[in-house]
């Protein structure tokens, strides 16, 4: 049986380069596939594999002095969702472009926001009205699934936040309660620190982030749609109701099916639903080929 784990920590790590020959020598060992990051701040990473090697290199990560205690989310799939095994040092574990400005102590980020379980979140949700759920991923991810209502910002990728946080359509949300939320919650431990050094005044976070969420609610929740997630996989699920809240490009159908736009010189991923995808109609809709079949 193989398995995928998701996991990340936020500590200091001192001697980044001991810790990256560390994990590449053990995923090699253990035939493990998937991506790691690796910075002073700490490790972020994914890997698919057999399910007894990924339990032996659970058990490693516990047994090591800075890396004890992390949290490892479980889901279905295999060492053939990833291309290959990359295990590379960063300035950050998620890319905002804010190394100078993320501080991170033994106990994870400084001055974050405060984590929500899912069942601490609909009881936060119950009690106010003032909630504002807040997307952290970028916008194509948003796409195919959100939380009912959610403020999603116009950002391509995880750098635009830093500079996205301070236009002036966001300053109604300053005083109000604002849930930040992501795949498996890694983007928003920094999100919320960003968020609070900007003058949020509560800014929460949820523990765990969609995955944990659909865990333990499904589509029976806040949530709707579904998953964006970075491998071969592409999309999860959470239920056999799940619902399809993306727009095909071309014809307006209801889908949460991403291809690569099929001009090699634009490559971007691309909403397309399967009928059209069936009748080659994999071009995006840049105005330089919008009405062009492939």
């Amino acid at each position: 049986m193989e398995k995928v784990i998701l996991f990340y920590k936020f500590v200091p790590v001192p001697d980044t380069e001991s810790v990256l020959f560390w994990q590449r020598a053990l995923c090699e060992k253990l035939g493990l596939k998937g991506r790691i990051i690796i910075s002073p701040h700490g490790i972020n990473g994914t890997l698919g594999g057999e399910l007894k090697h990924l339990k032996y290199y659970v058990r490693d990560m516990n047994a090591h002095s800075l890396f004890k205690g992390t949290a490892f989310k479980w889901s279905d799939g295999s060492a053939d969702d990833f291309p290959k095994l990359s295990v590379k040092i960063r300035d950050e574990i998620v890319t905002f472009g804010v190394a100078d400005e993320l501080r991170v102590n033994a106990d994870g980020v400084v001055g974050g926001g405060r984590h929500l379980t899912p069942s601490e979140l609909h009881a936060l949700v119950e009690a106010r009205d003032d909630v504002v759920f807040f997307d952290g991923r970028n916008e194509y991810e948003a796409a195919i699934g959100k939380f009912k209502g959610a403020v999603v910002p116009k950002v391509k990728n995880t750098r635009d936040f830093a500079v996205e946080l301070d236009k002036p359509e966001y300053e109604a949300l300053k005083d109000k309660a604002v849930v930040t939320y992501c795949t498996g919650g890694v983007r928003c431990e920094v999100l919320s620190s960003l968020m609070k050094n900007r003058g949020f005044k509560e800014v929460y976070q949820l523990d765990g982030g969609i995955v944990t969420y659909g865990e333990a609610y499904g589509d029976d929740g806040l949530w709707e749609g579904k998953l964006h997630i970075f491998d071969g996989r592409m999309v999860q699920s959470f239920s056999d109701h799940a619902v399809d809240i993306g727009t095909c490009v071309h014809c307006g159908g209801k889908t949460s099916n991403y291809e690569n736009c099929a001009d090699v010189s634009c490559n971007r991923l691309v909403l397309i639903c399967h009928d059209c995808a069936a009748d080659q109609k994999l071009l995006c809709n840049d105005v330089s080929h919008r009405n062009t079949r492939a």
